[in-house]
């Protein structure tokens, strides 16, 4: 079915089976640079479910590039492990690489034990909070070594190939931006001094090596940094890689601290992959493409249009490490999503914490919370088709019980559906697709439209009830709320009402701060119309500009905390501020609503009490549990588990995880 996808390729004189990569990515696992099982298990699911290429990184090749949370091969005590594992992976079936890691400026001090970090030169580093020392020649020969040694010790341990990592900002990188080189010897100034770095560490690594051993390099398409190289230069860099013996290219986004999105749901699907096109045209050897990259008829038109020769699925096979078995099978529609949220993998790591993932809670537990078929199968209520209603069924039939799953709307989704309403936030409907596939896949009997009483319970006689009956919105105690213009923010996503002009939104969390942005963005330019009118230069790029974020209503927000949006993740809490400041939502903090009359506001703030008119008012101050159905059940004496929100109002993962585990635990 995907003939580009799933060809073989050579690299250097390696055949990998198909065109499906994992890149390295941090997973923070162990907290003292070594493989453990934890990683064993996580590596190994991967390559089981038939990816070609799966690297292990980022691993470092010092302690002060890396420090104590990335995984290390500076040491030959390391190779066992490493060993225990490149076989492991070869036994699934995938090809063992490693990429080697150094990040010179972007290394933070508390993790190398108070050292000052070392780069090309002492630029100060928005990433690191610090200035790191410049880099003596003796610096540069020992870093060089380094890699070559920790290459060496990779070959040893039965690593089919070595990536080094030039992208993200880190060490290489550095020495290839005019923006952080700033030196002044042979190291510095022009482009041929800025590549001298890194084209001594590949002939150096290539000597190593040997000629025949696959090498290859991750690198930015572009830095998207003011200052630093950007797409223009990018092809240039690479023809030196690859004339000094680079075999492949892996082409990735820009620096960390890019103000241009690299990651999340605001980056649209494959949206880089021109990135890896302009590379190819460059060079001779293979590249591969990265970077929201989510479903195989996606990763097939990156290989069949010539934009890369492989494709790089990292985060998506976090959340379904049997995405290429399944895309190979004809099974596309049963792959688990990856929705691009950032919040069990990147916010885990800018925290220091281990990866997990929202939608799929297998992944960073693989030992721990295997789906057996259980010796004694019960008849099991699920009630609410919401995420976690729909996790614990499918987990549940799975595990070989009888299912039978009930919701009293006509469709599944429950607040998926509001949750994937604002920009940009449509990814959240994949789940809902994801779990139509596996309704259909599993003898689960579905009830919509059904409102389930203690009675319909007791007629059924089930061994267990699994209750996700969700929540409903909270109402503060404010004096005019039950007015005829307040909506809240629940009605608001799922049914999209008129609105008029001038609205207000109460509450600054990330639910007021997403609906803020959802009505804002009404009346824009859709993407298709952009694309018309800048073709055809019908309307001018400014007033292009201005129209892609000057919607039919101006959003007011107020919070009664000093500062809005506490409850979003740090990865993409910036993104979403950019966007509520494009569209001109203005946000007023440290302001306490007082009460409502016909569309005005009155608030305190300051100790003074202020008044101003709108439209249309919108609550978006929380949620409460429904707990209804429950205390029945308790009341009535039968056996139930509750999961979601209707314990208490979460994150999706809470849902999702809390559906599985009550599941698993019948």
């Amino acid at each position: 079915m995907y003939r580009h996808l799933f060809s073989p390729i050579r690299i250097n004189r390696l055949e990998l089976k198909n065109r499906i990569a994992y890149p390295a990515l941090g997973l923070l696992f162990s907290h003292d640079r070594k493989l453990n099982d934890k990683y064993f298990h996580y590596f190994v699911e991967r390559a089981k479910g038939g990816v070609g290429l799966l690297t292990i990184g980022p691993v470092g090749v010092d302690f002060l590039g890396s420090g104590h949370l990335v995984l290390a091969l500076d040491q030959d005590e390391a190779i066992p492990a490493f060993q225990k594992l490149t076989s492991a992976i070869k036994k699934a079936g995938a090809s063992p690489w490693i990429q080697l890691f150094h990040a010179g400026g972007y290394s933070h001090p508390i993790l190398i034990d108070g050292r000052q970090p070392m780069a090309p030169s002492a630029v100060f580093s928005a990433y690191s909070k610090t200035t790191p020392r410049e880099m003596t020649i003796e610096d540069i020969e020992t870093v060089k070594e380094a890699f070559a040694r920790a290459a060496a010790r990779a070959q040893a341990a039965g690593f089919d190939g070595v990536e080094l990592i030039a992208s993200g900002g880190y060490l290489i990188t550095q020495f290839l931006s005019p923006l952080r080189n700033t030196r002044t010897d042979a190291y510095g100034g022009s482009f041929e001094n800025r590549m001298r770095f890194p084209a001594e560490l590949i002939q150096l690594v290539r000597k190593r090596l040997g000629p025949d051993f696959p090498l290859t390099v991750r690198m930015a398409g572009n830095d998207f940094v003011i200052g630093s190289n950007t797409d223009s230069e990018t092809p240039q860099i690479a023809a030196v890689y690859e004339s000094n013996g680079v075999d492949a290219i892996n082409v990735t986004g820009g620096w960390h601290e890019a103000r241009i999105p690299q990651l999340p749901m605001e980056l649209p699907r494959s949206a880089f992959a021109f990135l890896a096109l302009n590379i190819k045209k460059a060079v001779s050897i293979p590249v591969m493409a990265s970077n929201r990259i989510a479903t195989p008829d996606e990763a097939e038109a990156i290989l069949r249009d010539g934009y890369a020769d492989m494709v790089n699925l990292g985060r998506v096979l976090i959340a379904d490490p049997q995405w290429p078995n399944k895309a190979f099978e004809g099974r596309k529609e049963e792959i688990r999503p990856c929705t691009a949220c950032s919040q069990g993998c990147t916010d885990q790591v800018f925290q220091g914490k281990p990866v997990f993932c929202v939608g799929n809670p297998l992944a960073g537990f693989e030992a721990e919370r295997q789906v057996l078929k259980s010796e004694l199968p019960k008849k099991v209520m699920v009630i609410g088709a919401g995420a976690a209603g729909l996790e614990a069924a499918v987990t549940a039939a799975m595990a070989g019980h009888q299912v039978t799953l009930y919701d009293k709307d006509k469709d599944i989704g429950g607040q998926l559906w509001a949750a994937g309403a604002p920009p940009h936030k449509k990814e959240l409907w994949e789940y809902i697709r994801y779990y139509r596939a596996m309704l259909r896949k599993y003898p689960i009997g579905l009830h919509l439209g059904t409102e389930v009483t203690p009675e319909l319970i007791r007629e059924q006689g089930p061994d267990h009830v699994i209750v996700a009956e969700g929540a409903r919105p909270l109402l503060p105690p404010i004096p005019g709320i039950d007015g005829p213009r307040v909506l809240n923010a629940w009605e608001v996503l799922q049914n999209n009402p008129l609105l008029g002009k001038n609205v207000a939104v109460i509450g600054g969390g990330a639910v007021g701060l997403e609906t803020a942005l959802f009505v804002a963005a009404k009346g824009t330019l859709t993407p298709e119309i952009l694309h018309f009118l800048l073709a055809y230069d019908a309307v001018s790029p400014e007033r292009l500009r201005r129209l892609m974020f000057q919607g039919s209503a101006k959003v007011t927000v107020f919070e009664m905390l000093p500062t809005a949006g506490k409850d979003v993740g740090k990865s993409t809490k910036w993104v979403l501020f950019d966007n509520l400041k494009r569209y001109g939502v203005t946000i007023i903090t440290n302001a306490r609503v007082t009460k409502m009359d016909h569309g005005r506001i009155f608030y305190e703030q300051d100790g003074a009490i202020q008044e101003q008119s709108f439209d249309n008012v919108i609550i978006a101050s929380g949620s409460k549990p429904r707990q209804t159905l429950s205390r029945q059940l308790q009341e009535k004496g039968i056996p139930y588990t509750t999961v979601g929100d209707c314990i208490r109002p979460g994150k999706i993962n809470d849902a999702i995880h809390g559906g599985f585990m009550a599941a698993r635990n019948l």
